[in-house]
């Protein structure tokens, strides 16, 4: 299995994103005294999560550069309950992207699932559009460093998943090819699809059972799952 090699997605596929953003949104709305401007934290939590989605897809299309994203996420959800201070919009931004990457939840199964995918002779790698200074926070704060070889993020070559270039990217450092590459990602549009259109096989992680009426060649609710499946994706 030396010659078999596995590209995962970190976040919301190992990381659980979701979770530890709150947690770090939660803490610095505290911090930052919100809660004297803004009386419900998740009302404020709902409309920060539909700017950051927005511009995230920004990013990914090349419409915007992250130091934009990094702030005016904060800032177009601030200003929807009237709160325009500068001041608190960097510390707000700054600290986000300080006390985020340090929390280390991880979805059920993830690191036993690695170590065991380790053992078992497969070599590891990731394929992130998340910013490098702050997935490397992440992997490492969370223990998943020492199973992974190459880190590869969307900004290092400019090129975000989807695109086909970031996939070929990744298998030339890897030394691999698509024959020998299997995708694991939670995205369908961005991993699964991405991944597919350079002939990588893929597995879909769908926890949440959203995408029931999709077409993936292999689709798994729990990461423990994987271990199992591989020999017969490899075998095909």
């Amino acid at each position: 299995m030396r010659d078999n090699h596995l590209f995962f997605d970190l976040d919301r596929t190992l990381w659980d994103f979701e979770k530890n953003s709150e947690i770090a949104l939660h803490i610095l709305f505290h911090d930052l005294n919100l809660h004297l401007e803004i009386e419900d934290f998740h009302v404020f939590h709902t409309e920060y999560k539909e700017h950051n989605a927005l511009l995230w897809k920004m990013y990914g299309a090349g419409k915007l550069s992250k130091e934009v994203l990094r702030s005016d996420r904060f800032r177009k959800a601030l200003a929807s309950f009237g709160v325009h201070d500068e001041t608190i919009i960097e510390r707000f931004s700054d600290g986000y992207v300080e006390l985020s990457p340090i929390q280390t939840a991880l979805f059920p199964q993830a690191l036993e699932t690695v170590q065991e995918l380790k053992k078992s002779g497969y070599q590891l790698h990731m394929i992130t559009n998340g910013f490098r200074e702050v997935q490397t926070v992440k992997i490492e704060n969370c223990g998943l460093a020492p199973y992974f070889q190459e880190l590869i993020c969307s900004e290092d070559i400019g090129k975000n998943k989807p695109d086909k270039d970031i996939f070929h990217h990744a298998m030339r450092l890897a030394n691999c090819n698509v024959t020998q590459s299997v995708m694991i990602g939670d995205d369908y549009e961005v991993d699964i699809l991405g991944a597919n259109a350079v002939g990588m096989h893929t597995i879909h992680f769908d926890p949440e059972r959203r995408f029931q009426e999709t077409s993936s060649e292999w689709r798994i609710h729990e990461l423990n799952q994987i271990p199992a499946l591989l020999p017969w994706i490899f075998k095909s």
